[in-house]
């Protein structure tokens, strides 16, 4: 599968693309500036793309992310995703209010959530506790993470 190598304020990110979509985004355990064997050497125009976007985001400029998105899951798992990528930038949503819209638990959604093959440009980060707190995050760095990404889209994060 090819992948690329996207430098961001949060470490080097890996994305992956399959079959025309992209399938997964991790954090590169690499040190700076080494590729750590996960990159393809041609990236493809769709990787290319993400690069691009993910780099907006960082910069502020990029309030929503515009690629073909395959994720692999459950069906459950695919409709707390659609959820997540329908928040909109700057706002929040608990657990609770995506369990509701996917007919389940709130407890079934966390796992979906930390089972999220996307972080980021699925934005699992936009999900936060009913009493306001930080929840969890299964990304690097963890809630330290999570609230970077929130701070970035302006949204106040001194509670967590």
């Amino acid at each position: 599968m090819p992948a690329l190598n996207v430098p961001s304020p949060l470490g080097l990110l890996t994305v992956v693309e399959e079959a025309g979509a992209i399938v997964a985004l991790d954090w590169n355990d690499a040190p700076d500036g080494v590729s750590g064997g996960l990159a393809d050497n041609a990236p493809t125009t769709l990787l290319t793309e993400a690069a691009r976007q993910l780099t907006a985001y960082f910069d502020g400029a990029l309030t929503a992310f515009d690629l073909p998105l395959a994720p692999a899951g459950s069906a459950f798992r695919k409709r707390v995703w659609q959820a997540m990528a329908d928040i909109p930038y700057g706002e929040t949503r608990t657990y609770g209010d995506l369990a509701r819209s996917a007919g389940s638990a709130a407890r079934a959604v966390g796992g979906a959530c930390g089972a999220n093959p996307i972080p980021v440009i699925l934005p699992c980060h936009r999900v936060v506790a009913a009493n306001g707190g930080a929840g969890g995050y299964s990304g690097k760095g963890g809630l330290a993470t999570k609230s970077a990404l929130l701070d970035l889209e302006n949204r106040d994060t001194r509670l967590f």
